[in-house]
């Protein structure tokens, strides 16, 4: 699979409804998962909230969103993080550590309760990137 870069919204509570509205406006296949489904989140108010969704539009249109979570602030004006997915895993690892030098890792690139590596980082700029690194299965 080839590297790719993906805008990713942040919603304060309502991705699920903004996702199903973009559906109608760009078509697609929509994939929406809840914090509870993940295994949920400390805050029991987060269970049904999106932890994470994706569009993929029939055009080759993909984005992501989520909702935030309890205890985390949204920012509007900050509400993009810029998203790499793929399954190239010294390419995709490569790219967080050179966005990290400088910057600020919010979330250590290790693997993730759905199974692939993932990490965050505020770059030194300020902008935020998440590294998703396909290729596990989900932890029990």
């Amino acid at each position: 699979m080839q590297s790719r870069l993906n805008p990713y919204l942040s919603f304060t509570d309502n991705a699920r409804q903004a996702m199903q509205f973009y559906r109608t406006v760009f078509g697609g296949t929509l994939d929406q998962h809840t914090f509870k489904e993940f295994g949920g989140s400390p805050d029991p108010s987060d269970d049904n909230k999106i932890m994470h969704s994706t569009l993929e539009a029939d055009n080759g249109i993909v984005f992501m969103a989520a909702d935030t979570p309890a205890g985390m602030q949204h920012s509007p004006g900050s509400t993009i993080s810029m998203s790499l997915s793929g399954d190239d895993d010294a390419e995709l690892s490569g790219y967080f550590e050179r966005l990290s030098d400088g910057g600020t890792v919010t979330v250590p690139l290790d693997v993730a309760p759905w199974g692939d590596k993932f990490g965050m980082v505020t770059d030194r700029f300020g902008i935020n990137w998440m590294v998703n690194i396909a290729g596990g299965s989900p932890q029990a």
